[in-house]
Parts: C-alpha cells; sequence; structure tokens
C-alpha cells in the first residue's frame, strides 16, 4: 500500500512539475493565436520527454548514474565542457524566466508591479533550495500545481466549437493571414517547453539523490509514462481555452495576465484563485528545479560532492553554484527585460541544445557494461533514433526562425 501511495505521489508531482512557465506562456500565446493547430508539437515534446526520461529514470536507477557522469564519460572532458556551458547558460535563462514568471503572479495577486517581487522570489528560491526538505518541494509543489486543472473545467463551460477543434488537431495547417515561419517558430517553442534538458537532468540527478534502485524502477517508469503525458493534457487545456475567449479577437498575449481571462470568464473568483495558485506553484518548483539542475551538472562534471540532502557545509561548492545562479537570474530579471519574451527565447533555445543532452544519453542507454539486461529494447531505438533526428531538425532551426521572426513577432 505505501508503495501503491508513492506511485501515485510520483504521478500527481509529474503531472504538476511538467507545467512550468514556459508551458504556460508558449501554449497560452498559442492558443490565442493559433487555436488548436500547434496541438501536435505539444504531442510530439511530450512523446520525446517520455522516451528520454524514461531512459534518465533507468540510467538512475540501474547503473546509479546522473546525466552530466554519463555525459562526461561519453563525450569526453572537453567536449562535455561546451555542453556544460551550454547548458548551464540555457538553464539560467529558465530560471530568470522562471523567477519572472513567479512576479508576475504575485503582481496579479497584489497589484504591486513584478519588478518590487523579483529579488523577494529570488531570496525565496534559494531559502527553499538551502532549507525545504527534497520531498516537500517536489511533492508540494507539483501537487499544488494541479490546480490548474481549472483550465480543463473551464472547457466544460466555455462555448467551445468541438468540431472546428477536432479538424485543428487532426488536420493542422498554419492559418490564414499567419506567416509559416512564425507558426513554425512556436511550434519549436511548444516543443522545447515539454522537453528543456534542465528537466532530465533534474529527474535523473533526483533519482540519485532519492538513492533509486532497480527496485525503483516501476516508479521512476510511471512518473514518465503517465505523469508527463497528464502534464502535456494540462498545457492542451491551457491552449484550448484560449480559443473560444481570445482568439476571436484576436488577441496577442503578451503578459500572463491574459493567460487568466477564460477562467475568469468561466469559473469566476474562485476558478482566479486557483490558476494563481497553480501558476505559483509551477514556477517557483520549475526555478527551484532549474537552479538545483545548474548546481547537479558543475557538481556531477567536477565529481565535487553535490545534492540538496547535503548541508552547504558538507557540499560547499554544488550549493554556491546554486546561489549564484539564483543571483545572477534573479539580476537578470532586474533589467526591467520582458519576462514572457526572455521565456519564448529560452524554450526555443532550448530546443536547440537539446541533442547535446540527449545523446549520451541514448548511447549509455545501450551499454550493457551499465545496464546488463535493462539495455533499451529495438523499438526503444527505433523511436529514440527517430526523436533525435526531430531533435537534431528542431536544433538546427530554432535559431534561423528566432532571428527571421524576431522572436516570433
Amino acid at each position: 500500500m505505501k508503495g501503491l501511495l508513492k506511485v501515485a505521489l510520483g504521478v500527481m508531482t509529474a503531472i504538476g512539475g511538467f507545467v512550468d512557465i514556459g508551458n504556460i506562456v508558449t501554449s497560452g500565446v498559442t492558443g490565442a493565436r493559433f487555436g488548436m493547430t500547434l496541438a501536435w508539437a505539444v504531442v510530439l515534446g511530450t512523446l520525446i520527454m517520455v522516451l528520454y526520461g524514461e531512459m534518465a529514470g533507468r540510467v538512475a536507477a540501474v547503473a546509479q548514474r546522473a546525466v552530466f557522469d554519463v555525459v562526461r564519460e561519453r563525450l569526453g572532458v572537453r567536449f562535455a565542457l561546451v555542453n556544460l556551458v551550454a547548458s548551464a547558460l540555457l538553464a539560467l535563462l529558465t530560471l530568470a524566466a522562471e523567477i519572472g514568471g513567479v512576479a508576475l503572479v504575485l503582481q496579479l495577486v497584489s497589484g504591486v508591479h513584478y519588478l518590487i517581487w523579483v529579488p523577494v522570489v529570488g531570496l525565496a528560491v534559494w531559502l527553499a533550495i538551502w532549507r525545504l526538505p527534497f520531498s516537500v518541494l517536489e511533492t508540494v509543489f507539483g501537487l499544488l500545481g494541479l490546480c490548474l486543472l481549472v483550465f480543463a473545467a473551464a472547457l466544460a463551460l466555455l462555448p467551445v466549437d468541438w468540431h472546428q477543434f477536432g479538424e485543428e488537431v487532426f488536420s493542422p495547417s498554419v492559418p490564414a493571414g499567419e506567416p509559416l515561419p512564425t507558426w513554425l517558430f512556436y511550434g519549436i517553442s511548444l516543443i522545447g517547453a515539454c522537453v528543456v534538458p534542465y528537466q532530465v537532468v533534474f529527474f535523473a540527478s533526483g533519482g540519485r539523490e532519492e538513492k533509486w534502485t532497480v527496485r525503483d524502477m516501476r516508479r521512476a517508469r510511471v512518473n514518465t509514462l503517465v505523469g508527463f503525458p497528464l502534464g502535456a493534457v494540462l498545457s492542451l487545456a491551457i491552449m484550448a481555452a484560449m480559443v473560444p475567449v481570445l482568439r476571436p479577437d484576436s488577441v496577442d498575449v503578451r503578459h500572463l495576465g491574459q493567460v487568466t481571462l477564460p477562467i475568469a470568464q468561466a469559473l469566476g473568483v474562485v476558478g482566479l484563485l486557483l490558476t494563481f495558485v497553480g501558476f505559483f506553484a509551477c514556477t517557483f518548483a520549475a526555478a527551484a528545479e532549474s537552479a538545483l539542475s545548474i548546481g547537479y551538472s558543475f557538481g556531477q562534471y567536477f565529481g565535487w560532492s553535490w545534492g540538496k540532502r547535503h548541508r552547504p557545509v558538507d557540499a560547499p561548492r554544488f550549493h554556491l553554484v546554486c546561489l549564484a545562479s539564483v543571483i545572477a537570474a534573479t539580476a537578470f530579471m532586474l533589467t526591467t527585460i520582458d519576462p514572457i519574451t526572455v521565456t519564448i527565447v529560452s524554450v526555443v533555445l532550448g530546443g536547440a541544445a537539446i541533442p547535446l543532452t540527449y545523446l549520451p544519453l541514448l548511447v549509455v542507454a545501450n551499454d550493457r557494461e551499465y545496464l546488463g539486461r535493462y539495455v533499451n529494447k529495438r523499438w526503444q531505438n527505433a523511436l529514440a533514433m527517430l526523436a533525435l533526428l526531430v531533435m537534431v531538425v528542431v536544433s538546427v532551426a530554432a535559431l534561423p526562425l528566432l532571428i527571421a521572426t524576431k522572436a516570433g513577432q
């Protein structure tokens, strides 16, 4: 019974943990602008995340290795250093976006400008990393993130044209008047929001912190195979809720508050309160996870003592990197750069860097020296190679589209 409860909590945590400011913003922007014609990108990104997330969990449980241990060993010290720097910079950009997202939520609730909240949020994130138990950070905030199910509930009350929804989901095409490059740019942003590298680093490193063994593989697999897809359902629900409320008036979503408009129309004040709780929980947890993933990456690459469960005196360099990351991200957001723009750019650039992290993971998942009989099956390798090909295409296209569309303008 206790094992079943752990699995259930893990699934619910994975659902809430899958959705962060990247998913919220990109789903809101694309739903209002393109309807459901980009739903395929969420599905594709989720399938890739499930596939490689399962591998990361398996490597952590069986080989008892975290992602950057694998990257350094498989790519070599010098090339892995390039990967480390790229991954850390992208995670730092994501951390800045998450801190800005939490500040925007607090602005919506309090009316106080988000820039006043940014240093407060930065301090709170560091205190959470330093003082909150790992189980609280992962489980409580993940469960509170489920408040975003209000978007699914709102669909039952909004004037949805389900026939049109079906056509756009199953026969997607570029909406009239929209440039193809911009449509593709946002497709990449949705994929990048689902498959950000920091989530894999955090997932595998968290498994090592919890001392996963082969006996924990079932729980890890259920988290990825059930929790991540249900998290994608939340992203699609946010996208869908935008269509009947914002799309008819061609609203260009440029503020987090606009994403809450369908909830206000359908569910009123109670719905808004649940939405704010969900937004806060998802973005705050993702901020802590982003900072931790930077610490994990450096600790694993350089062979330091690392882990949230270690006190700062026992893992000083790990905690120093986490603290420095939070300070740098907070300072970046205080430059007054638009948090929504930072979010869009971070998920697109994250999509560009995906192959660097995922290729070594695929190699180790096929290495019997590490995994023995738990190596990938043939069908897993076929899907993984297809997914890797997609990620390479995304990686190549991301920067040109970012420049050509001026970040989706």
